[in-house]
């Protein structure tokens, strides 16, 4: 990537950046990081269940709050559409402010609005430690499943965190002024910049509908477009558009190793089936996918060339790639690459089917219900008048 496009998307150095897999190493670096808190705690989810985990999270948050320290939580309208009524309404007694991004109203009539939502998962402590990821605050295991959710967060200190404060403080400007009556106060607390904790360069890329629209796909395609040698996604939806997948060909037939590890249990039926109907284009052009069995894969993260790397909330599909709010850190640091690699690596030695042609199911029905989910999605997108700046092909 060149110099010109590092600071286009707003690398800065001197960062720290500590991987966490799964949410068992992720909640409690979170809990001990609010725990410590002295200041401020700020925090963003698509999800904040009202779960063992997310009770532990909210208690964490409350004795925050009874010590003093500002407590800010923004939540998601649908993805935690129970949390303002539950959990959320006991956290507002011990003087925790909350806000809710684009409640669900009580008519459930289908509006393309609705698909816009806030799917970040970000944390700033004291304006010192930041948190960012795929991982939503509810129970890491789902019910008859042994291994935890396949998904991942990273710790950051370093300067990084000050862009990430920043970019948190923008939305909750924006939700606070959309909220009519009770309107939380607006943040006072003004952290110091971040001396350098460390070596590695790295930046937050986000995706909203203003200035930022395609940033997030834009640095995907900067990264593929350069690569020598190997391209690794793990990615819980898969859909790319035209670019995207055009960009992932153009490397597999120019020698670049492409490797796909996508979800191999459906949680989302409709996305799962649309997604196997562009298999067979990718396969023919040799690139290799697996589908991650012990649990439900819910990454969003990927290395290439062993240099550049991302870990963040942003699915490959339109309804992120185009419509929430999302956040990607991606980091340019040899170390860290390795490491996600080597992680993603073992997954895909001992805990993934490999997809080869012809070893889907191609029986008539197979093939017409992908074809159909695949033409829903593409309604679905189509709807919000952003179907032309995500053209793709058919599916195969």
């Amino acid at each position: 990537m060149s110099t010109v496009q590092e600071r286009t998307q707003g690398f800065s150095s001197g960062n720290t950046l500590q991987l966490l897999a799964t949410g068992v190493a992720y909640f409690p670096a979170l809990i001990a990081a609010i725990n410590s808190a002295a200041h401020e705690v700020h925090l963003e989810t698509y999800i904040f269940a009202n779960d063992e985990t997310g009770r532990s999270v909210a208690a964490a948050l409350a004795r925050a709050a009874r010590r003093g320290v500002a407590v800010r939580v923004l939540v998601d309208g649908f993805g935690a559409r129970e949390f303002a009524a539950g959990l959320g309404a006991s956290l507002i007694t011990d003087g925790i402010e909350l806000l809710v991004y684009r409640p669900q109203p009580r008519q459930q009539r289908l509006h393309w609005h609705r698909l816009r939502r806030l799917h970040r998962k970000l944390v700033v402590i004291d304006g010192r430690l930041a948190f960012s990821g795929g991982i939503n605050i509810i129970d890491d295991f789902d019910k008859g499943i042994s291994a935890p959710r396949f998904d991942y967060a990273v710790c950051i200190e370093g300067p990084l965190v000050g862009v990430i404060h920043a970019a948190m403080r923008h939305v909750w400007h924006i939700v606070r002024w959309t909220h009519l009556g009770h309107r939380p106060s607006a943040p006072d607390f003004q952290p110091p910049p971040q001396e350098p904790a460390g070596p590695v360069r790295a930046a937050l890329v986000i995706r909203d509908n203003l200035r930022h629209r395609r940033d997030i796909e834009e640095a995907y395609l900067a990264a593929m477009n350069d690569a020598q040698q190997e391209i690794l996604i793990a990615n819980a939806y898969f859909l790319p558009g035209r670019r995207f997948r055009d960009a992932l060909i153009a490397a597999a037939r120019r020698g670049v190793s492409v490797t796909l590890l996508l979800q191999g249990r459906a949680d989302y039926v409709l996305q799962h089936h649309a997604m196997q109907s562009i298999y067979d284009s990718l396969l023919s052009a040799g690139i290799h996918i697996f589908e991650y069995q012990p649990s439900y894969l819910h990454a969003k993260v990927a290395v290439i060339d062993g240099k550049w790397a991302t870990v963040g909330s942003s699915n490959i599909d339109p309804f992120s790639l185009l419509l929430s709010r999302e956040a990607n850190v991606v980091v340019r640091d040899h170390a860290f690459a390795l490491e996600l690699a080597a992680h993603l690596r073992t997954a895909i030695s001992g805990d993934t089917i490999e997809i080869r042609c012809g070893s889907q199911n191609h029986s008539w029905l197979g093939r017409k219900i992908n074809t159909a989910a695949y033409a829903l999605v593409r309604l679905l997108v189509g709807m919000t008048g952003y179907g032309k700046h995500y053209t793709t092909h058919g599916p195969s």
